[in-house]
Parts: C-alpha cells; sequence; structure tokens
C-alpha cells in the first residue's frame, strides 16, 4: 500500500507542470490598438423623392392694365438626383425637379373685349448645389436652368385668336437654398426656397395689344418633401 501511495504522488508531481502547460497562456491585450468610432452619415449617391408646397407670384401689369393672377397656389411633385461627399463635410450634388402648379395663373381683359391668359401648368429645374454637412444635416444652396409649363391663350367674344410674343416665358433660371436632415437610414427629409425668374414678356401681334407693355414672369416656393437615398458606398468611417 505504501508503494502505490507513494507512486501516486510521485506521478501528480510529475503531470502537474505538463497539466499548467495545456491549459495556455493568458490572453494578451495591446492596449495601444487603434479604437474605431461608429459610423458617420454619407450624402453620397442616389435619391428620389417627392414634395409639396406653394408658389407665390407678384404682382403684374401690362402698361397700368392690372392682370388678375393666382399669387398662392399649391404645388407638388417629384425630384431625383446625386450628392458626392468630400473632403469631408462638403457636399456636391445635380438634382431635377418638377413641380405640378393648381390653379391659373394671370388673366387680363384688354379694352374692346379681349382676353389674355396665361395657364402655367408646372414649374421645372435642373439644378446643381453645393452644401455643408455635419452628419446626419446639410444646409445647402443650389441654381441652374428653370422650365415654365405654360399654355397661353388669347379669345375675343369666345373664340381663340391668334397672337405672337416677343421671346418664349418658358425657359429661364432658378436659385435657391435649404435644408435637409436624415432622420432614418436611408431617408431624409428637406425644407427649401426657390425663386424662378423667366423675364418679362410683351405682345408682337396683334398689333393693338402691343401698346400694353410687358410683364414679368417670375415665381417664389417654399417645398417641403421626402428623399428615399441609396448610398452607394456605405456609411463613411472615422479615421484615427
Amino acid at each position: 500500500m505504501k508503494k502505490f501511495l507513494l507512486a501516486t504522488v510521485a506521478l501528480a508531481a510529475f503531470a502537474a507542470p505538463a497539466l499548467g502547460a495545456d491549459l495556455g497562456a493568458r490572453p494578451y491585450y495591446n492596449k495601444s490598438a487603434p479604437v474605431y468610432a461608429a459610423p458617420l452619415y454619407n450624402w453620397t449617391g442616389f435619391y428620389i423623392g417627392g414634395h409639396i408646397g406653394g408658389a407665390f407670384a407678384g404682382s403684374n401689369n401690362l402698361n397700368g392694365l392690372v392682370l388678375s393672377d393666382y399669387s398662392t397656389r399649391f404645388l407638388g411633385g417629384l425630384q431625383a438626383g446625386a450628392d458626392y461627399q468630400f473632403a469631408p463635410n462638403w457636399v456636391l450634388g445635380v438634382e431635377g425637379q418638377y413641380s405640378w402648379l393648381g390653379g391659373n395663373y394671370i388673366n387680363a381683359s384688354f379694352p374692346g373685349g379681349a382676353i389674355y391668359n396665361n395657364n402655367q401648368r408646372g414649374l421645372g429645374s435642373i439644378t446643381g448645389r453645393v452644401g455643408y454637412t455635419w452628419g446626419p444635416g446639410l444646409v445647402y444652396v443650389k441654381g441652374g436652368y428653370a422650365y415654365s409649363d405654360n399654355r397661353d391663350t388669347l379669345t375675343f367674344l369666345g373664340a381663340n385668336v391668334p397672337f405672337t410674343l416677343d421671346k418664349n416665358h418658358s425657359n429661364g433660371y432658378t436659385v435657391g437654398a435649404g435644408v435637409e436632415y436624415m432622420f432614418a437610414p436611408n431617408w431624409s427629409a428637406k425644407a427649401e426656397y426657390m425663386y424662378y425668374d423667366f423675364g418679362s414678356t410683351r405682345f408682337v401681334t396683334p398689333g393693338v395689344l402691343a401698346p400694353f407693355g410687358s410683364w414679368r414672369n417670375d415665381e417664389h416656393t417654399l417645398k417641403v418633401g421626402v428623399n428615399y437615398r441609396f448610398n452607394l458606398g456605405g456609411p463613411v468611417a472615422a479615421r484615427y
């Protein structure tokens, strides 16, 4: 029995170092390893969306002849565009937009019974924009080409009368500014102001209307909208 106990103790003493080696070394933690912050917002990518708002026209006159105008009208439409974020808080983009307008724009009754009507059905634009972002927020300015979808008519005693204008008042320019905010993954909301200018227009024929001078074609709009964004590169990671 003594021999058996001594053999058991000797075997345990011999196995203990080997068992300790099998347990492995303690894990090593590198305190100098880089720490990465949570991903930041990325504005780079394509987007589509919609908007609603109002259009506001100024007073118009033809050589003292006052035109009745729908100075405040509802609008609603669609937009699509693309943005590129760089440097790293700046955003460049391009956007196409179209807004349908409610109600006729201007009407004028001339001496003799002729009635002019400009039914402005919509406003379109292709603009560039530049903005500054602080993560989910973006403030921007924009400007570019503008289009007015007009249907002009001149009637006398209810019958259409041929007429000509000195220029096409469908093409012009627009400038504006706005703010946009990412409120959920791939979703952003925006509010913006845009000014549209299509220049001044006057009658050439019929000659009896030419003396009445010209009128301006411009619009002020306020819009709120929502965009769905197809981010190309995913979030922008912070660097350390």
